[in-house]
């Protein structure tokens, strides 16, 4: 296996050995609550100006700036979805915000990357199913790009969120053929 999976609890915003770090963003990418406005903070005020010249970003889509006075190179923007009771696409454009996440990641030669639990905050999707989803998008992934990604971490906020997703990759790992 040319790639790892990796957990941690923490503060993605002290990442300082990967290139990368994806900011689950709005729409607007001018800063909000949560991870969102953690990453702005931490930044710095050029991460809005350049955000402000993206025009936004669609739910499940993905941009990239620079990560100004963070650790890392880069911030991948992504926009999940608000949950809605898990019948309106939620899972699809949940999966989406890995996925394009990743491939900007690639289209821009980054091998080592970070993500927080996308939508599991204010957006109110159930952690063990972002999980779940979250995994099995990022396995997938790799398993397709294998020379090309090298890290993805999981930097999650509460040892309730570093369970579930601890437990979706062990569900991914026994159960290789539902991935």
């Amino acid at each position: 296996m040319g790639y790892r999976i990796q957990t941690v609890q923490g503060d993605i915003t002290k990442v300082d050995d990967l290139e990368a770090i994806v900011n689950a963003a709005n729409n607007s990418l001018l800063g909000g609550g949560g991870v969102d406005g953690a990453i702005h903070r931490a930044a710095g005020r050029e991460l809005l100006a350049e955000c402000k010249t993206l025009c936004g970003c669609g739910t499940g889509e993905a941009k990239i700036t620079s990560a100004y006075r963070l650790s890392c190179k880069y911030i991948i923007h992504t926009v999940g979805p608000v949950w809605h009771g898990g019948q309106d696409g939620e899972e699809r454009l949940l999966e989406n915000a890995y996925r394009n996440s990743l491939q900007t990641a690639v289209a821009y030669g980054i091998r080592t990357i970070a993500f927080p639990s996308i939508s599991t905050g204010a957006y109110g999707y159930p952690v063990s199913q972002a999980a779940l989803a979250a995994v099995r998008t990022v396995r997938k992934f790799c398993r397709e790009h294998m020379d090309k990604i090298d890290i993805v971490r999981f930097v999650l906020f509460d040892p309730v969120t570093l369970a579930a997703y601890d437990r979706a990759i062990q569900e991914t790992e026994t159960n290789k053929n539902s991935v």
